[in-house]
């Protein structure tokens, strides 16, 4: 791996990322078992309320919880910046969100107004809470490289979705919808899968890839314009809804040209990487490109047949894509900040990162995942598929949470030992 970039005096407590990456895997459980209690003809509807609460379930509880565990650890550590009181501020959010998500997914299926309205605070909170301190740490960067310019854009993609999203949970919350709402609810959508996660991953991707693969570096156009170029697409995408309805396939057409550009990208660099070994991780990347190939004509081409197929398209995007791409890092990220972080304390008699994760598990989990993919897809179109996918789904998820808890443990048993050395007079520097 080439570490070379990093500022590990930065490092948060290891305890600040993995309360999230913890948690994720247990929220996409429970939208499995929403799937096993929901109708299938009503999941075909982006609109009807058990594919709502599913949706967010898995974006929310799932997606944002890795997100944001990830941004915990990789602002200070690839962009050199502080967030100031990082350890509270993860507490606070998480605990926030978790609270948030759990009352909007409960208000929404069993339709609890307060319930609805106290998501509506805890998750405004908690977002805007982690969102801004995460913005207000990049005031002192000096060298603005791809990564971190790719994050700002990312996170305040997120601010904006997230006052979108209170808007929409507040007016469910007082039953109350403006003539807008439809439309505040596709901007949030869009937004939240292509301007957050979407840039978020591109950004990420520009220094992960080398770094743990050691595949090619990104070509300086790439680097340098597909986020701003994205960025413009989404503004057009906006502008063009708003004014000229009619016309916003073209800013779609923008858009999914550069994601299946990224994605085509992705792809050749990791067949181009000069570390041939493969793991999960590399199939998760690669099954991603394609997904997101899929995912963005799929999208694109839906526009011609009165958006009955989103539902597809969303699970091509939002499951093949995003879903595939943080699971991989979950299986990469938890191992390198237990060894990051056992490291810096002075033990080296320590399993490796490769060690760490059950292969063969992992790999039992990555088959699932795809399977489970597979068969939501069809079930679209052979509702008998949604049932047995849920099952399949939720045991992926059931050993994915699995091979983190068991990496996690493997810190939690080693620190009760003596180190190999002693570090005290080298202690790294850790924002509290």
């Amino acid at each position: 791996m080439d570490f070379d970039g990093l500022s590990v005096d930065q490092a948060p407590p290891i305890s600040a990322p993995l309360r999230f990456f913890l948690t994720a895997p247990l929220f996409a459980v429970l939208a499995g078992i929403l799937i096993l209690f929901s109708d299938a003809a009503a999941l075909i509807s982006r609109h009807s309320m058990e594919a709502i609460v599913i949706t967010h379930a898995i974006t929310i509880g799932f997606l944002s919880f890795v997100m944001f565990g990830a941004l915990t650890q990789m602002l200070p550590v690839l962009a050199g910046v502080k967030i100031a009181k990082v350890d509270l501020v993860s507490k606070i959010s998480y605990i926030f969100l978790l609270t948030g998500t759990l009352c909007m997914i409960f208000g929404l299926w069993f339709n609890m107004s307060i319930l609805l309205l106290g998501a509506s605070a805890l998750l405004g909170g908690g977002f805007l809470l982690i969102i801004i301190s995460m913005l207000a740490a990049f005031k002192n960067v000096i060298n603005f490289t791809a990564s971190i310019r790719a994050m700002i854009t990312g996170l305040v993609f997120a601010l904006f979705i997230t006052l979108i999203g209170v808007h929409l949970l507040a007016s469910h919350g007082i039953g109350r919808f403006s003539d807008s709402h439809l439309l505040f609810a596709n901007i949030h959508s869009v937004w939240a899968i292509f301007g957050f996660a979407g840039v978020l991953i591109i950004g990420v991707a520009f220094h992960i890839l080398p770094m743990f693969y050691v595949a090619p570096k990104f070509k300086r156009f790439c680097k340098q314009r597909v986020v701003w170029l994205i960025s413009t697409g989404l503004l057009l995408w906006l502008a063009l809804n708003i004014f000229f309805d009619s016309y916003a396939v073209a800013a779609k057409i923008w858009i999914a040209t550069f994601f299946w550009a990224f994605a085509t990208t992705v792809y050749m660099k990791l067949s181009a990487r000069r570390r041939k070994v493969s793991d999960v991780t590399i199939w998760y990347w690669r099954s991603a490109a394609v997904f997101m190939t899929l995912g963005a004509f799929s999208w694109v081409i839906n526009d011609f047949f009165n958006a009955e197929y989103i539902v597809v398209v969303s699970i091509f995007i939002g499951g093949g894509f995003i879903f595939s791409i943080m699971s991989g890092m979950l299986y990469k990220i938890v191992p390198f900040l237990v060894w990051f972080h056992l490291n810096a304390k002075g033990y080296m008699s320590i399993p490796t990162m490769n060690d760490m994760v059950n292969k063969k598990l992992a790999t039992t989990q990555f088959v699932l995942f795809i399977v489970s993919l597979i068969g939501f897809s069809i079930s679209f179109f052979v509702p008998y598929f949604l049932e047995i996918s849920a099952f399949v789904f939720i045991a992926s998820m059931l050993i994915l949470e699995y091979n983190i808890v068991i990496a996690v443990l493997i810190y939690l048993k080693t620190i009760k030992t003596k180190p190999d050395f002693d570090m005290s007079m080298f202690t790294m520097k850790v924002e509290n």
